[in-house]
């Protein structure tokens, strides 16, 4: 048995080595296909691995408490995608930040309140930029490193604001902005701290601290009336007591509230970045359009196959003069089509994850090489060749042996 799948392995290779040209190109419509398959994968597998490093960095005792909107996963998908969520109605406030705060398990309290608004340096106006409002807690909870200067502390001075460091860099050319100012909704905020350059961009705070402007919300409360927090972070004394915790702070919040239960917490063993499910149904509907081109590759090995079978209708009917039988012929043109997939599948392996390193050199999170992908990419390229390839090995094994050997090309 293992001599004569040996010798069908040999036939198939030296039929198609006679025909390269065509064999490349049958074999470049899987490549296509998987190619994009891996391209898919290994991005979304670095954003997801981006996330999970981001959301896992000592975050076992944090507990998040956002705004609940009540729809539907696909309009908080939307949402997500146009950043419009970041700025939706929120019924959180400063007054269930103190209440938080009282709970005694708890370490730091941090709201977030993000705006996207203009910025006034001298005489010039920068548009959108990310303005978040928060508290000195921060920094605590998010273990935030300086590069030079000092956080947010409301003790001190209450107009003041510590920057990005692309951010600094950008505007000032420099990362010494210290004392440097800028006005925002008509206050004057002095610049007190730059941050280190984090290269964070995807967080569960759904903020790129490098491109951020950090002010006291306290402060910013006194001259924004609608000030919405979309989250308020918590970290507690220790993970043993994030269960318990997060029982008391949603029966706390739900009794100051009146009952009002319309938030949500979230713990560190759960998923803590808000586009974590958009970024999973996204990176599935972009492989199933994907595997649509591999379909397409299949249908062009069977086209070839086809033409194959009909070049050598007068070889086949040798073949089984002389003792072939018809599963011989068929496992023949069947490795042929198999041997074409897998071409086509280690091609398109090798040049999906080319089209992903490019692609990382100027995004911010590498592409991710991993068996598994290996390993559907493989399975999915032997499966077409399987599907796509037994029509037409069937089609050869069927030919009556008299009538082909009465065949002239």
């Amino acid at each position: 048995m293992k001599l004569l799948l040996n010798t069908h392995f040999h036939l198939a290779v030296d039929s198609l080595r006679q025909n390269r040209g065509r064999t490349f190109l049958s074999a470049l419509g899987i490549a296509i296909g998987v190619a994009s398959i891996v391209l898919i994968m290994s991005l979304t597998g670095g954003i997801n691995r981006l996330v999970s490093t981001s959301s896992d960095k000592n975050n076992a005792n944090l507990i998040l408490v956002r705004p609940s909107n009540g729809k539907e996963v696909s309009d908080s998908i939307i949402d997500e995608l146009t950043h419009t969520s970041q700025y939706s109605k929120s019924n959180l406030t400063l007054e269930d930040v103190e209440t938080i705060k009282k709970v005694e398990d708890v370490e730091s309290v941090a709201p977030i309140a993000i705006s996207n608004s203009a910025i006034t340096v001298g005489e010039k106006v920068y548009q959108s930029n990310t303005i978040v409002a928060t508290s000195n807690d921060l920094q605590n909870i998010l273990d935030l490193k300086l590069k030079n200067g000092q956080f947010l502390d409301y003790s001190l001075r209450e107009n003041v604001a510590v920057v990005g460091y692309d951010f600094a860099m950008s505007l000032f050319g420099t990362t010494e902005a210290i004392t440097k100012t800028f006005s925002y909704n008509g206050q004057k905020f002095m610049i007190v701290g730059v941050l280190e350059d984090l290269n964070d961009p995807i967080n569960y705070n759904n903020v790129d601290f490098d491109n951020a402007i950090l002010i006291n919300i306290k402060y910013a409360s006194t001259f924004e009336s609608s000030i919405q927090i979309q989250q308020i972070d918590v970290r507690t004394k220790t993970t043993d007591a994030v269960d318990n915790t997060k029982d008391i702070i949603r029966e706390r919040l739900a009794e100051a509230k009146n009952g009002d239960n319309n938030f949500t917490l979230i713990s560190g063993n759960e998923d803590l970045h808000p586009a974590g499910s958009m970024i999973s149904i996204i990176s599935s509907m972009l492989t199933l359009v994907a595997s649509i081109s591999l379909v397409v590759g299949g249908v062009g090995i069977m086209n070839i196959m086809l033409v194959s079978v009909s070049e050598r209708t007068r070889e086949i009917g040798i073949r089984k003069a002389v003792g072939a039988s018809s599963s011989h012929i068929m496992l023949q043109f069947l490795f042929e089509s198999l041997i074409l997939s897998v071409i086509g599948g280690l091609m398109g392996f090798i040049l999906g994850y080319i089209f992903a390193f490019f692609i990382s050199l100027v995004t911010p999170f590498a592409p991710h090489i991993s068996w598994q992908i290996l390993g559907i990419t493989g399975g999915t390229s032997l499966l077409v060749g399987v599907i796509f390839g037994v029509y037409p090995a069937i089609k050869a094994a069927r030919k009556d042996p008299i009538a082909s050997l009465k065949f002239y090309r």
